[in-house]
């Protein structure tokens, strides 16, 4: 069954539309997936996730998603749901998706503004709630013997990752902060301390250059 859509642009990671909530469901636990994919959506525009097809396994779900024209369409499926099924449905989101004005896409600021995409989904997804239908059989049938090559990882993976490349950049800005080379006291203490050293030297410099010159003149 699909359970979260989110249609989102990438090269922001701005979420655009979602599908209306399943009041089955438990508000708490559509929040926390609301969220992972968010997470996601935000970790394709950093370029840290293909953008191209993926599946993300989490807790006896999966996430699928695809990426169009720079457009993320993405859904929480439970694992049981055909993998097939839940690209056709992406498919269909991403067909619908590019008949509408794709300037107003770049026009949106803020979160789930794009409502009349709200709308589309929740009708696309009607489609897909039965499996078992004539015309979803169709499309699991299609190709039977052909597989979808897309690349599979847990969600848990994906989070540990992105936890050390922050702690790793954080050791990094911690230790050039701290650097006695990069220090802005240390800095102003050497400035202090062999400014007017430099100085005189390259007074001293000037005034024995400019007495040799006049010796050579009265020579």
């Amino acid at each position: 069954m699909v359970k979260v859509t989110i249609i989102g642009r990438v090269s922001d990671g701005m979420p655009l539309a979602q599908g209306q909530r399943l009041h089955e469901e438990n508000n708490d636990v559509l929040t926390t997936y609301k969220k992972q994919a968010e997470f996601i959506l935000k970790e394709i525009s950093l370029q840290a996730l293909p953008s191209s097809k993926m599946t993300i396994l989490v807790d006896h779900h999966c996430f699928n998603y695809m990426v169009e024209n720079g457009i993320c369409y993405l859904t929480l499926c439970e694992s049981s749901y055909p993998r097939k099924l839940a690209f056709h449905y992406l498919q269909d989101l991403q067909q619908e998706f590019e008949r509408l004005d794709s300037s107003l896409v770049d026009r949106i600021t803020k979160p789930y503004t794009f409502i009349k995409l709200d709308t589309i989904i929740g009708n696309i997804r009607k489609q897909y709630v039965d499996t078992r239908t004539q015309a979803n059989l169709s499309k699991l049938n299609a190709h039977r013997q052909k597989e979808l090559d897309i690349a599979t990882e847990e969600l848990s993976l994906i989070t540990e990752r992105k936890r050390r490349v922050e702690m790793m950049e954080r050791k990094m800005e911690a230790h050039i902060s701290t650097s006695p080379v990069w220090e802005s006291k240390r800095l102003e203490i050497i400035a202090l301390k062999w400014t007017p050293i430099t100085i005189l030297l390259v007074v001293a410099s000037v005034l024995l250059w400019t007495s040799l010159i006049l010796q050579d003149d009265f020579r």
